[in-house]
């Protein structure tokens, strides 16, 4: 049987697209392929009797449907069959992050999505933020912080999303030390030059973290089986890895910074069993950050 490495880069994108009308919606025909891909009936009729080749017994022709239908023995093989990834994809669309053109759905199904606030990030100011990164540049920025606006000197090695806003991780230059500039609080971006930053010198970027969440303590013995259910929880416990520069976002998002007598239970329903051990690994991240900057700048002057 064929696998996707063995197909032509063409011809496997078709056979990806016949697996996911197939599984998602359980039928699929030569019209799905001519009206996506723009082929004609003959090539339809080719590519679909070409998959029945490479994937046998997955699909099965109904006489009365006219198309092809999901066989029991079905086995997904140039298709990565993600639940995850399909709702995603319903989300962008419907909060016009990509057109229904861009993805395998014909016509997405009846949903509702509730509405994002959103934070638009100037193109402009992503492309020199990019262009940063990748030459290793020190940018001039007008940042608009909470308290006023003023031109600030920013290396970027990194860009970072805390589940609401886009930063650019950099080295801050008037601060000697690493920090997450929001995106669209850059309100334009000045004069570039080449840095001497080092992305390697950012210990809390290359340090990860796990948090270790679990069922709140206080629900009764039926809300806990819920929402271990709920996350996917294997042994009462979600292990969630992430960067120590990350951590402090996703703790204040999930409120799990919070006593767990703080709010109800039944509202925050997850707790977090190793905080202070968290707190500990991003101190001594950042203080192993600051005692490599300052070795270098003693070298430097010596």
């Amino acid at each position: 049987m064929a696998e996707r490495e063995d197909v032509r880069w063409g011809q496997a994108q078709r056979f990806e697209f016949i697996e996911w009308r197939a599984y998602w919606l359980g039928r699929v025909n030569r019209s799905d392929l001519t009206e996506k891909f723009r082929v004609s009936t003959p090539q339809a009729s080719i590519d679909l009797q070409a998959y029945q080749e490479a994937a046998p017994n997955n699909l099965k022709y109904d006489q009365t449907e006219k198309a092809y239908v999901l066989g029991e023995r079905f086995q997904p093989r140039f298709l990565r069959v993600s639940a995850d990834r399909y709702l995603m994809q319903l989300n962008a669309i419907h909060n016009y992050a990509i057109q229904v053109s861009d993805t395998w759905f014909g016509s997405p199904p009846p949903v509702s999505v509730m509405p994002t606030i959103v934070r638009s990030v100037e193109p402009e100011t992503l492309r020199q933020i990019l262009r940063a990164v990748d030459r290793r540049l020190e940018l001039q920025v007008e940042y608009q912080s909470l308290t006023n606006s003023r031109t600030r000197a920013i290396a970027p090695h990194s860009l970072a999303f805390d589940g609401h806003r886009w930063h650019a991780r950099a080295w801050c230059v008037e601060h000697r030390d690493f920090r997450d500039f929001v995106l669209t609080r850059i309100l334009s971006v000045g004069e570039a030059a080449p840095s001497n930053a080092r992305s390697s010198d950012d210990m809390e970027w290359d340090t990860f973290v796990e948090l270790k969440v679990v069922a709140h303590p206080s629900l009764d013995d039926a809300q806990r089986s819920a929402i271990e259910h709920d996350y996917g929880m294997h042994g009462g416990q979600l292990i969630v890895r992430t960067r120590a520069a990350l951590a402090f976002y996703l703790i204040k998002r999930m409120n799990l910074d919070l006593a767990s007598d703080a709010i109800p239970a039944e509202r925050k329903q997850i707790f977090l069993t190793n905080l202070p051990e968290i707190e500990r690994t991003i101190a001594s991240a950042r203080q192993q950050t600051l005692t490599k900057v300052s070795a270098q700048a003693t070298a430097a002057q010596s």
